[in-house]
C-alpha cells in the first residue's frame, strides 16, 4: 500500500519578496518539513490579487465569495494541505495588511472549523520587538480555524542582522516538528479542549442562523453534527 503524501504549504506575507527575512524563515521551515518527507509548496501572497472582505455573508449562505480574485485558488491549496506555515513580519505590532486581508477572507473557515485535523505553525521577524506576539497571533488564528499548532519561530533582526541565521536553524527544526505532528497525528489536550469549545459554539451560532447561513448549516448537518 502506497503511503499518502504529506503536503505542507508555507505562506509568506512580506512585500519584500526575495529580499524578505521572513521568507527565509518560511523557506527554512519548509526545508525541515521536506527533510521529514513532506511535499512542500511556497506561496507569496503579496504576488496574489486578494480583495478585502466586505462582510456580505455570501460565503456563509452559499460557500462562495462575491470577489473574482486569487483567493479561491489559494484557499483550495490551504484545504488540500496537511500542514500550514504562516509567515509575516511585524508591521506596527501586527501582521502585514496582505496577511490580514487573507485571514479576513476566511470567515467561512472559522464558522465551519474547516482546518480541523490539520496542523500549523508561525514564523515572524521584527526590527526590535513583538515578533513573539505577532507569531502568537498567527498561531491563535490557525487554532481558531480548527488547526493544531506546534510552535513558532520569532526573530529580532534589527539589532543583529545575523540573528536570521540562527533563526533559520530554529525554523528548520519547527518544520520537522510540524511534519512529525502530522505523521503521528499528535494531540494536545489543551488545544483539543479549545477545538471542542469552538466547535460547539459555532454549531450553535450556525443553527441559530440556519435560514440565512444555509451553506454552513448544510456543512454541519452533512457531518452529522446537527
Amino acid at each position: 500500500m502506497v503511503k499518502p503524501e504529506m503536503k505542507i504549504i508555507g505562506i509568506n506575507a512580506s512585500p519584500k519578496r526575495e529580499k524578505s527575512q521572513t521568507r527565509r524563515l518560511v523557506m527554512a521551515a519548509l526545508e525541515g518539513a521536506r527533510q521529514s518527507g513532506a511535499d512542500t509548496t511556497f506561496i507569496d501572497i503579496c504576488s496574489l490579487d486578494i480583495h478585502y472582505c466586505t462582510a456580505c455573508g455570501t460565503c456563509y449562505a452559499k460557500g462562495e465569495c462575491i470577489h473574482d480574485d486569487d483567493f479561491p485558488a489559494l484557499l483550495e491549496k490551504i484545504l488540500d494541505a496537511d500542514g500550514i506555515v504562516l509567515g509575516s513580519p511585524n508591521y506596527i505590532n501586527a501582521v502585514t495588511a496582505q496577511m490580514k486581508t487573507m485571514l479576513d477572507r476566511m470567515a467561512d473557515v472559522v464558522h465551519c472549523q474547516t482546518l480541523s485535523g490539520k496542523y500549523g505553525c508561525a514564523v515572524c521577524t521584527a526590527g526590535g520587538a513583538y515578533a513573539d506576539e505577532v507569531a502568537d497571533y498567527m498561531n491563535m488564528t490557525l487554532l481558531n480555524f480548527g488547526a493544531t499548532t506546534v510552535g513558532k519561530t520569532a526573530v529580532l533582526v534589527g539589532a543583529d542582522p545575523y540573528a536570521i541565521v540562527g533563526g533559520e536553524k530554529v525554523a528548520k527544526d519547527l518544520g520537522r516538528k510540524l511534519a512529525d505532528a502530522i505523521m503521528t497525528k499528535w494531540v494536545d489536550p489543551v488545544q483539543e479542549e479549545h477545538h471542542n469549545e469552538r466547535k460547539e459554539y459555532f454549531k450553535r451560532m450556525v443553527l441559530f442562523n440556519k435560514d440565512l447561513w444555509t451553506h454552513e448549516y448544510d456543512h454541519w448537518k452533512n457531518l452529522g453534527e446537527l
